[in-house]
Order: C-alpha cells, then structure tokens, then sequence
C-alpha cells in the first residue's frame, strides 16, 4: 500500500464532509482545480474510486464513505494533538469556533469574550448563530451553547450565564379593545411573532409552567422570524405577543412599550452552558474561552 500524505486525506475529508469542490477548496485555501487533481491522484493511489461526481455535486461512493468515517475521528485527533502543543507557547492562539444563538451570544458570550480578545491578540473567536441543535463535531466547531438541560451526556458542560426566564407581552397599541389573556391558551385567539427552528423546520411552541404543571401551546400570527431580537421589534411595533427571555423585554416593559401578561406562567430554564468533546486535554486558546465564559454567579 503506498503511503498517502495527510494532507490528502483531510482535502478528501473536506470534499465528501462539503460534497463540494468548490466549498472544500475555499476552506482549504487552495483553487478547485487543484483539489479535484488531487482527488483523483488519490483515487489512483488508493486503486478506488471515492468519490461520485455530477455536475451539481459530490458524494462519496461506499468505499469512500468507509474511508471517511475511518479517517476523520483519526485526523481529528492528530489536529487536537499538535493545537495542544501551542500549551508551550507563552500566550495561546488559534481559532475557537462556536455555534450559539443570537441572546446567548449577545448577554453571555460576547460580553466576556471581547476584552479576552483585547488581551490576547493572537487568539481569534469566530461565533456561529443558529438556533438548530448543531452537531459541533460534524460542523467542526469547538463549542456550542445550549441551555443546561438540552447538553447531551458525553459532553463536558460548562454553566456560562444565570438560569433563563421566558416571559409574553404585547404592545399597548395592539392590546387597545383587546381582552388580556388570562391562561396561556388565550393566546391562540391572538396574533403572535413565531419563532422558526431550523432543525426540524417547525414553529417552537411556546413552553409555560406553573405550580408543577407545564404545557406548551401553538400560536398564530403574521410574523415569523428565526431571531430573538427581530421577535422582540416585531411585538414592539405592535404585531402581537411575543416569547422572549425576559431580560431582553424587561427594558421595553419599564418604559411602557410592552405590557406583559401571564406573569404566573413565565418558566425559568437552566442557564446557558458551554459545552464541547470530551478529552483529555483541550486545546489552550479554548482553555481560555472556557474560563472567560464560566458562571460563578452574581
């Protein structure tokens, strides 16, 4: 068997992850032509063939499908490996990738993580915001955020923010002649701002608690976005009831452009926590994050 460099290996990883030449190439930082030269010297090496193209795209054929779950775990581990080594250096650096949703990245992350960055120059933060339950080694991320009870069980899970209230309120101007709803199941004779999740593609439906019994209802409306802050500007400018974490209303409600309702329902989730791949040494620029980033109260 004739021996393969590695960075071969990881263009083929990136083509079949991608199923793009065009993607992988940009990722890689090399022009397309090149990657798919290098594709087929590696199919010829090999003596398969790994790849199927068309002219709209790229999947891997069965053998390559073996090759790329067998490979990839092991290339993961060799990149993890040689970033620890950065350890020996004086101030981390590297890039630390993070998926988030737009409120997560707005009152836990960014905050915390700006003045990091102004002390250590060589340390970049790139912020994903998706609201989906992203698989953060598949899209090869560093870290997530998620609530605390939505982090899965082989992840290591780090509390980065106070638990979240969930609160409803309207506009004065839409409320005008309307009656205020009493039970949470009012609100679907109402007009509400939806959230979209780009997961399953569905409408969230809204979670309340109250005295140990929850309930989730399914509401209607004109409007629907798949960002908390958008939500928020549509319920201010009177397009209904909106469900938002209650520190980003709270401001709206003091000063009298919001009115908030069923107060007794608003449920209060874990907090945000941080979590990644469970190993046993991280790489120190993600060290750094973690610590930035975790909770230890008020």
């Amino acid at each position: 068997m004739p021996k393969i460099p590695l960075n071969d290996l990881q263009a083929f990883v990136t083509v079949a992850r991608e199923r793009s030449f065009t993607r992988a190439a940009a990722q890689l930082g090399m022009s397309r032509s090149a990657l798919s030269h290098a594709m087929r010297a590696l199919e010829e090496r090999l003596g398969v063939r790994l790849l199927t193209r068309t002219t709209r795209s790229v999947s891997a054929t069965e053998a390559g499908a073996r090759l790329l779950a067998g490979v990839a775990p092991r290339l993961q581990e060799i990149e993890l490996e040689l970033g620890s080594l950065s350890a020996l250096r004086d101030r981390p650096a590297g890039t630390v990738r993070i998926t988030a949703h737009d409120h997560a990245i707005v009152t836990a992350l960014w905050p915390r993580l700006l003045p990091l960055m102004h002390e250590y120059p060589e340390v970049r933060i790139e912020l994903s915001v998706d609201y989906a339950m992203t698989d953060i080694a598949a899209q090869r991320f560093d870290a997530g955020v998620r609530t605390g009870n939505r982090v899965a069980q082989d992840m290591v899970a780090v509390p980065i923010a106070p638990p979240l209230r969930m609160a409803v309120a309207a506009s004065p101007e839409y409320l005008a002649g309307k009656a205020l709803p009493k039970t949470p199941h009012d609100l679907m004779q109402h007009r509400c701002v939806n959230l979209r999740l780009p997961t399953h593609g569905g409408l969230y439906a809204w979670d309340f608690e109250r005295k140990g019994q929850a309930l989730a209802v399914r509401v209607q409306g004109q409007a629907t976005f798949n960002n908390t802050f958008l939500m928020l500007q549509a319920a201010v400018e009177g397009m209904g009831f909106a469900y938002v974490p209650f520190d980003t209303m709270e401001q709206h409600i003091a000063a009298g452009r919001l009115v908030p309702v069923l107060e007794d329902w608003w449920p209060t989730f874990p907090g945000y926590h941080l979590y990644y791949a469970s190993r046993r040494q991280i790489a120190p620029a993600l060290a750094l994050v973690v610590e930035a980033l975790r909770w230890r109260g008020p």
